[in-house]
């Protein structure tokens, strides 16, 4: 008879074999033992898992990383947006503010635009340019037009009927040659009304109104 110490030992010893056994079997299957834990559906989820949380890191950083440089950048672009906008606005007030100028000049030179001293009325004069005061609004002309008109001839004659130049220019105002007068009358040569309507017909054919013919000579001495 086998000692039971005997029979027991062997039994453990095959059931050893049967585990190394079984052992080799699963190592001839599976090449790598680690491949069984990637495969498994949590580990997959795992590391989908971490991926994901490294890609968000990754934009996070990239991210930080153009803020910081790009902040200055942002910060000078803005500030000279923000000058730039003052200064129109401050332009546009400058233009505006000229613009108003200009306007009120303009304004003042319509009222008065050759700078004459405009009466009130031909009751301010007497003599010839009374008369030739009457006969400028009687023509469609108005007090500015013959406040040029008196200088205009100041300067010509002094309104004189009878005042000749060396040329033989005549009148009030200054004809030449005088007989140019006669288409208003006959009397051209003593009469004050004649040669004023002569000479206001004549201006207002050369030169459109009395103002214009002053204009003409102040800038060249003669009309």
């Amino acid at each position: 008879m086998i000692p039971k110490l005997t029979r027991y030992g062997a039994r453990i010893a095959a059931l050893v074999v049967l585990a190394i056994g079984a052992l080799i079997a699963v190592s001839a299957i599976t090449d790598d033992p680690a491949q069984i834990d990637a495969d498994h559906p949590g580990q997959a989820a795992a590391e989908q898992q971490a991926d994901a949380e490294a890609a968000y890191e990754e934009a996070r950083g990239h991210h930080r990383d153009y803020i910081a440089a790009t902040a200055g950048a942002d910060v000078t672009v803005k500030a000279e947006a923000v000058f730039e906008y003052a200064a129109d606005k401050a332009n546009g007030l400058n233009d505006a503010q000229e613009d108003a100028d200009q306007a009120a000049e303009e304004a003042a030179a319509n009222n008065n635009p050759t700078s004459v001293d405009i009466p009130s009325s031909c009751d301010e004069f007497s003599g010839n340019k009374a008369t030739g005061c009457a006969l400028t609004l009687e023509a469609g002309f108005d007090l500015e037009q013959f406040a040029c008109l008196e200088l205009l001839w100041d300067k010509e004659s002094g309104w004189n009927e009878l005042a000749e130049n060396s040329i033989g220019a005549y009148g009030i105002p200054q004809s030449y040659p005088g007989n140019k007068m006669a288409d208003f009358g006959d009397d051209w040569r003593t009469n004050p009304v004649t040669q004023i309507l002569w000479g206001l017909d004549y201006i207002e054919r050369r030169y459109d109104a009395p103002c214009d013919a002053w204009a003409k000579s102040e800038a060249e001495g003669f009309y």
